[in-house]
């Protein structure tokens, strides 16, 4: 947090508000290597803003988060680039940013102004981290050397081109 001087937007808005923080903070195991490159690659703002997105900018008893509309404002923002949303069912609380699905698993800290709860993935923004695109069609298989007692029929080279493209668009081939 410090790096990013989250740090000090936290200690300015604790004492300028009296709404308070709730953070979500990913356990260790949350930070595998996958993720761990990944936020490596951010910039600086980047960075900040991937921080800025476990925060948000009141403080949340677990019973407070069934009275949330969504999308959920974060530090970061909450404009189309930073979705958050929050639901309960039971005791549970689920947490989405569109790429990531997590749940709070459990309280850190808690007082009447600041709320730490444990999720077990770390939240990834869709504008930081786009999913990747599908991957290309395999290229057409090499034309087999023709029967010189079938005629060649035009169409069938179409058709299998037709096929592969509703295989990759799941679509039933008929």
């Amino acid at each position: 947090m410090k790096a990013t001087y989250v740090d000090t937007q936290l200690f300015s808005q604790l004492n300028s508000s009296t709404d308070g923080i709730t953070i979500f903070a990913p356990n260790d195991n949350a930070f595998s290597g996958q993720v761990a490159g990944a936020v490596g690659s951010l910039n600086d703002r980047e960075k900040l803003e991937f921080v800025q997105f476990h925060i948000l900018l009141r403080f949340l008893s677990t019973s407070d988060f069934q009275t949330l509309s969504n999308p959920v404002k974060t530090l970061a923002g909450s404009d189309s680039k930073f979705p958050l949303t929050i639901s309960t069912s039971d005791n549970s609380v689920k947490i989405s940013s569109g790429l990531t699905k997590t749940s709070i698993s459990n309280t850190i800290y808690t007082n009447k102004q600041v709320a730490i709860y444990e999720v077990d993935k770390v939240l990834v923004p869709k504008d930081l981290f786009p999913p990747a695109p599908p991957a290309p069609a395999p290229a057409p298989a090499k034309p087999v050397a023709e029967s010189p007692v079938a005629p060649k029929d035009a169409s069938d080279g179409v058709i299998v081109v037709c096929i592969i493209i509703l295989y990759f668009l799941g679509l039933p081939c008929i």
